[in-house]
């Protein structure tokens, strides 16, 4: 069944999820907040500061219109970073209101907001009321913007409270190179998505100190432990955590150069400042930000995550990193499963 669908956030990661969305059948709205972007994609169909060999469906509407994008729409799909998720939100429910509709709302952006440490769908539920949609349903996995747009074999999981909700969105997004699994453990797949952000960008730094796999391994694999740690804390399921949304996720932005969080550790360990790192990329570097939210949880639930607070040293205290790593490698001896 063809369903109405709005994706907010002309990014990589939208206008990919918006293209893959018209090819299986459905009419897409893609909502930008620049003009000439807008323009781009309607007369062009590309996007090329973030996709620049991507040929779009010329089936794919882009509009500055809020109000246009939501006609009569079936689902919304949010894609903007996750600074920006509250302040879309407000803006969403207000047209919601005027036009009576009460679509399904989903989200494929990852991380936690600042401040509040609220998971995103947390965010999304307060700002738009039950009582102006239907179920909310979480899209993460190990998925870069770039292998998807070039129809790489991906998989990824739909989150939701709502399981026959992740069943519609499963359906909504399957095809012969993109596989949904589904999952009713949204805080884990929540906290796993923007977690293995903070690790990916320790992974690149030591990529570009010189460091080799056994190093990076390690650092995935005790990665993950603090990961799993933190969201059990906040009452994820354990084997969420070794699943698509986990280890999955983590793996791909922990070793793929698609990652801007592991490309700006990368440019750390090389000796780039940060505020030059983030000037530079042009885009939403997720696990700065991340980084400083996860420390303050970790201390808020007092549980231990020291390459959590190595990276937060580095990012936010501006220590030298070939320090940190001594202080992580010099540390008391511990069993493995602490």
């Amino acid at each position: 069944m063809t369903e109405k669908i709005a994706v907010l956030g002309a990014g990589s990661w939208g206008t990919v999820l918006a293209n893959l969305l018209t090819e299986n059948g459905h009419q897409v709205s893609l909502w930008a907040n620049k003009e000439k972007l807008v323009t781009e994609i309607n007369q062009e169909h590309t996007n090329v500061h973030y996709l620049p060999t991507f040929k779009i469906n010329p089936k794919v509407i882009a509009t500055l219109s809020l109000a246009t994008a939501l006609q009569d729409v079936d689902l919304i799909l949010f894609v903007v970073p996750t600074n920006a998720i509250r302040e879309v939100a407000k803006k969403v429910v207000t047209v919601l209101n005027e036009n009576g509709r009460k679509p399904l709302i989903m989200h494929a952006s990852k991380g936690l907001e600042q401040g509040t440490h609220k998971r995103l769908s947390q965010v999304l539920s307060e700002e738009i009321p039950e009582s102006e949609r239907q179920a909310l349903v979480v899209l993460s996995g190990p998925s870069h913007a770039e292998d998807v747009a070039n129809r790489d074999l991906t998989s990824i999981t739909a989150a939701s409270a709502d399981l026959e909700a992740a069943k519609q969105v499963q359906q909504l997004f399957m095809n012969d190179y993109f596989r949904i699994y589904t999952n009713d453990d949204v805080i884990g797949v929540e906290m796993g998505a923007a977690l293995k952000n903070v690790i990916a960008i320790g992974a690149g730094a030591l990529h570009g100190l010189g460091y080799g796999d056994n190093t990076k391994a390690a650092l995935i694999t005790r990665g993950l432990a603090e990961i799993s740690r933190l969201g059990v804390a906040f009452g994820a399921k354990p084997l969420t955590f070794i699943g698509l949304s986990g280890v999955g996720d983590l793996i791909v932005t922990c070793t793929s150069v698609h990652s801007r969080n592991w490309r700006a550790g990368n440019q750390l360990g090389q000796g780039q400042s940060l505020e030059t790192i983030l000037k530079n990329m042009g885009m939403v570097v997720e696990g700065v930000s991340t980084t400083k939210v996860a420390h303050e949880l970790a201390q808020q639930k007092n549980i231990e995550m020291p390459i959590t607070t190595a990276i937060y040293h580095v990012l936010y205290e501006h220590k030298n990193i070939r320090d940190e790593i001594t202080c992580l490698m010099q540390r008391e001896g511990k069993t493995e499963m602490d």
